[in-house]
């Protein structure tokens, strides 16, 4: 079935990225047609992680559109308005919102746009060259109907998928389970005589966190490793989250893309540590469950890279090795679940225009500095979190969704429909800011130039 109108912009992918372009273009005065593609039949934001007691990492501002327009009708503070529980949350009295409930404001957020189509798995996308616009193939993955959707520009929100070595596949998923999936298995998990969980990220201590709760009910041994240094809890103080800024996110995008190369790898902890609050609670359980000198049947091992994964009867030997000093050993364990993180593959429906994307010499996209693909042909393809290294770590952060949103709204309608935020934060990143803004501070000493880096 092909839709015969061409849209404005066809979105592919419906994650928090897309979802808030599609709210932020319902908020304009100009009549933006749009479709925003959805594979699943309804919304979901990480089903498999959204276990009870776990929040949001951000503060409830970093909704779908408050950031750029607080008085949108798809604010995180009119769904509570709309559903009731505005006073509810105003005695709650935190910022950071429980994650179950951040996924129900997305879901009512979908359900208020008429732009949202659920249920097509786009399956290519090609330029028509004598029209001029995209033409987007998709199906029903349940029923197998076609559908064809053309548009002017691209908004290209897919997202990542969920990571696991090579040498650790292969294995049932029942017993060697990603943390994405963790809910759906922990029935089985909670079954096991022994629980291993692999990896230091937020997913990771959440699902430890989980699982030391149930423990003295369920009678598992359980075990975290990890290859990082330690069990650190992720960068969260209020200078050093100036780093989720537009000043920042300029700064790196302006820095030679070696540097950049060197330097995103190791910034983890800006984005993938533990945070501080999981941390503390999963100390404060170990220590009340160690009182009278009890054993609370649990170990924390770091610098410890699990390099294969085999079977041996009804467990698992994990081949194991400790960087530091060198050291391997084996450790078995009837379960096992990795908290490997996620990868963000070239989309294959991508195929028919790899000519005409622009590559660097790594195989990854070139980026405008407005996070557009740079693209040999005439129609914008606007990138949702596909951009990390050209933009940096800021790329992912929720926080900043609206203030990407804001440059492709802005792109589309041909005017300033939201504000362009800049000088948003005290600290400077680039010299030039800093100059701008220091009065003492200049260029040059006394007649002669300071030395500039090219």
């Amino acid at each position: 079935m092909t839709e015969q109108n061409i849209h404005d912009v066809v979105g592919v992918g419906l994650g928090p990225f897309n979802l808030g372009l599609a709210a932020m273009l319902d908020g304009v005065e100009e009549d933006v047609d749009a479709a925003f593609l959805e594979r699943d039949a309804e919304f979901h934001w990480h089903e498999g992680m959204l276990l009870d007691g776990t929040t949001l990492e951000v503060p409830f501002l970093a909704d779908l559109v408050t950031l750029a327009d607080p008085t949108n009708p798809h604010s995180y503070l009119n769904y509570l308005r709309e559903t009731g529980r505005i006073y509810e949350f105003y005695f709650y009295e935190t910022f950071q919102v429980p994650r179950r409930e951040y996924n129900d404001y997305l879901q009512w957020v979908a359900e208020n746009l008429d732009s949202c189509r659920f249920s097509r798995e786009v399956t290519g996308v090609c330029w028509d060259d004598e029209c001029e616009h995209y033409v987007v193939a998709a199906r029903n993955p349940e029923t197998g109907e076609r559908f064809e959707y053309r548009g002017e520009h691209l908004a290209l929100g897919i997202g990542s998928r969920p990571q696991i070595p090579e040498q650790l596949q292969g294995h049932p998923e029942e017993d060697v389970v990603h943390t994405a999936r963790y809910r759906y298995n922990r029935e089985r998990v909670l079954t096991a005589d022994s629980v291993t969980v692999v990896g230091s990220g937020q997913s990771a201590a959440e699902v430890f966190q989980d699982l030391l709760q149930r423990q003295k009910a369920n009678d598992y041994r359980l075990d975290w490793l990890t290859r990082s240094d330690g069990f650190f809890p992720m960068e969260y103080s209020k200078l050093g989250l100036q780093h989720f800024t537009p000043e920042y996110e300029q700064y790196v995008y302006d820095l030679p893309q070696e540097v950049k190369d060197d330097l995103i790898p190791n910034q983890d902890l800006l984005y993938k540590g533990v945070d501080p609050d999981t941390s503390a609670e999963i100390y404060d359980l170990l220590y009340r469950r160690s009182i009278g000198d009890h054993d609370p049947d649990v170990g924390l091992f770091a610098m410890t890279d699990v390099q294969d994964i085999e079977s041996v009867g009804e467990a698992y030997a994990l081949d194991c090795h400790q960087w530091q000093t060198e050291e391997s050993f084996v450790h078995e364990s009837e379960v096992v679940i990795l908290g490997t993180g996620y990868e963000r593959p070239i989309p294959g429906f991508l195929e028919p225009l790899e000519d005409a994307i622009n590559w660097d010499d790594k195989g990854r996209f070139e980026v405008t500095e407005d996070h557009r693909l740079d693209i040999a042909v005439g129609g914008d393809v606007f990138l949702q979190n596909a951009e990390l290294h050209t933009h940096g770590v800021g790329v992912p952060d929720l926080g900043l969704g609206c203030y990407r949103n804001t440059k492709f709204v802005n792109r589309l309608v041909g005017r300033e429909a939201y504000p362009d935020d800049t000088d948003t934060v005290y600290q400077d990143f680039s010299l030039d800011q800093f100059v701008e803004h220091a009065p003492g501070t200049s260029r040059e000493r006394g007649s002669e130039p300071l030395p500039q880096n090219d």
